[in-house]
């Protein structure tokens, strides 16, 4: 019994403590602008998913170390919302 309680409590740690990852891409916007960030700027790369057009983003992205991209996540063939009509009555 306390063997596996103590695996239980180990493996538990061990998944607390493993890094997680926020979603990268927001699958509401159609265009992501990606961000190179220097040495001066504390470094790595990021996504920023809130455009709405590839003019929007690049105007962004000017003068900046970044690209625009579309976002693979957005559902471009997605059925359209179903209307429901109201019976008069």
């Amino acid at each position: 019994m306390r063997r596996s309680f103590g695996l239980i409590m180990t493996v538990g740690a061990l998944l607390t403590a493993a890094p997680s990852h926020a979603q990268t891409f927001d699958p509401r916007y159609p265009i992501c602008m990606h961000v190179y960030s220097g040495a001066n700027e504390g470094g790595g790369e990021w996504y920023d998913c809130s455009f709405t057009s590839l003019p929007q983003c690049r105007t962004t992205a000017s003068g900046r170390s970044a690209s625009c991209d579309l976002n693979p996540y957005y559902p471009v063939n997605a059925p359209p919302p179903r209307l429901r009509h109201k019976r008069g009555g």
